[in-house]
């Protein structure tokens, strides 16, 4: 009896409020899940359309709910028939799992199937829209030329794009 009434008290002395848990479950600084080495393939109406690979995705949860690839990430966009279309590298990307955007930071490379290629320091893809955006500086080098700019705007698979502010000296086909 002596040993039950000191026991009976730690089980009713401590009490957290909802709000209290809840805090806790939206400001974790720790992931639910770790995973290294990740191979994931999205598909769209049966056909893989796009393959992630990262060293290491942590998932995190609460009420906004996101994916972190710390250590880089690789993406590869595909055709319905499986050909690559576009490229994507980045030493760092977020999956913003709530709102179906993927943010890719640091060294940001994007090369499309013509060999077009694209360097940032930050790039967000929107997959209900389908656009790449970014806002800062890039700089895209094709065949010819070497385009620079602040911002832009193109779809997913880096094939129809548009500088915001470009600069610098671009060559016009007269043709």
């Amino acid at each position: 009896m002596v040993v039950f009434i000191p026991l009976l008290g730690m089980f009713f002395s401590c009490e957290n409020t909802v709000a209290e848990i809840e805090q806790l479950n939206i400001d974790s600084i720790y992931p639910s899940q770790s995973i290294k080495d990740v191979e994931i393939q999205y598909s769209e109406k049966g056909k893989v359309a796009l393959q992630l690979n990262a060293p290491v995705l942590h998932q995190y949860e609460g009420k906004l709910p996101y994916e972190e690839m710390p250590e880089g990430v690789h993406v590869k966009i595909f055709d319905s028939l499986m050909n690559v279309t576009s490229e994507l590298t980045a030493n760092y990307a977020i999956k913003l799992t709530h709102s179906d955007r993927m943010e890719a930071k640091y060294d940001v490379v994007v090369i499309n199937e013509k060999g077009e290629k694209l360097n940032t320091e930050h790039l967000v893809w929107d997959k209900e829209s389908g656009e790449i955006t970014s806002d800062v500086f890039v700089k895209i080098t094709t065949l010819d030329q070497v385009i620079m700019g602040d911002g832009l705007i193109s779809n997913q698979d880096f094939s129809d794009y548009r500088i915001l502010k470009p600069r610098g000296v671009i060559n016009i086909d007269n043709d």
